[in-house]
């Protein structure tokens, strides 16, 4: 079994074997990973990368599982999480951050430099690759305005640096998705602005994701993108289905553009209340929503 050739090849690695995703996602949903491992260094989750591809396992890159649902099969093969990536530092009105670190952090760290363009990010949840990996965006803002490139490695285990203009960004959209590449470092690179006014924004922002976001249950954060012409939580209102719940699963009465665990939901939940709005919307509107949320993994 090639778990105890990892533990021999990567001794100092964090990993664990058949571990439930439920305890990592934000939905907390998910079944088991057979690999679940969390590199801490770059050479090492290139070295990591490089190694899975010779034993001809499949990788799963997963950031830190915010804005996914990990059916209740779990992941066949290695998940690779990010979490234990955390290194960040300023240079003038540059920040450099490893893929693993919290974006809302990285706002936080920007404002104490006095420097500005990160404030939309300051309610996101997940983390700096992910964020890259999906161009997060908020009030406005987006996270392709204030790249200036991302480091990555293939999935041979090779490091590569990709600048904006290289990344395909559009809306929730960016090449990574389908290059399979593992972010582990982005430069922001920002203006300098008066700390004041920043925090004021950021105070701002938070002010409207408490009133308005159920961040009182799990959840994975707004689930569909936004069709042109129309919003989300507006049709599901008007559809007249907030509140529906499919078994720990309900459509938020706070926000109808989201979906929250509110009694021990299953991953099996979630996508069955994604396709009933879907189904119900598309009945009623003609409109029909794609997922925002990242949704993989096997079936039971």
């Amino acid at each position: 079994m090639y778990t105890s050739k990892f533990v021999e090849t990567f001794p100092e690695t964090k990993v664990y074997f058949d571990r439930s995703l439920s305890a990592f996602t934000y939905t907390q949903t998910g079944g088991p990973a057979e690999l679940l491992i969390f590199p801490k260094r770059k050479l090492e989750a290139a070295s990591i990368l490089e190694w899975l591809k010779e034993q001809e396992i499949p990788v799963t890159i997963l950031g830190n599982a915010s804005n996914v649902i990990i059916r209740d099969g779990g992941i066949r093969g290695a998940v690779i999480m990010l979490n234990e990536m955390t290194d960040i530092h300023v240079e003038k009105n540059r920040i450099f951050v490893d893929g693993g670190v919290a974006l809302i952090h990285t706002s936080q760290v920007a404002r104490d430099h006095h420097l500005t363009g990160l404030e939309f990010a300051c309610g996101i949840p997940g983390s700096v690759g992910g964020a890259v990996y999906m161009n997060a965006g908020a009030y406005g803002g987006e996270v392709e305005e204030v790249i200036e490139y991302v480091e990555v490695i293939t999935p041979e285990g090779e490091f590569k640096r990709y600048y904006r203009s290289d990344l395909d960004f559009s809306y929730r959209h960016s090449r990574i998705q389908e290059s399979g590449d593992l972010v582990i470092e982005v430069c922001f690179n920002l203006r300098f602005g008066n700390i004041d006014d920043i925090q004021s924004r950021m105070d701002e922002l938070t002010q409207l994701r408490v009133s308005k976001q159920p961040l009182e249950y799990p959840s994975c954060g707004s689930v569909f993108k936004r069709p042109e012409g129309y919003f989300t939580g507006k049709l599901i209102q008007d559809a007249g289905i907030q509140g529906k719940q499919i078994g720990g699963a309900q459509i938020s009465m706070k926000h109808a553009g989201f979906i929250v665990n509110i009694d021990k939901a299953s991953a099996t939940d979630y996508i069955d209340l994604i396709a009933f709005i879907q189904k119900t919307i598309f009945d009623l509107y003609g409109v029909r929503l794609e997922p925002e949320v990242r949704i993989i993994g096997e079936e039971i």
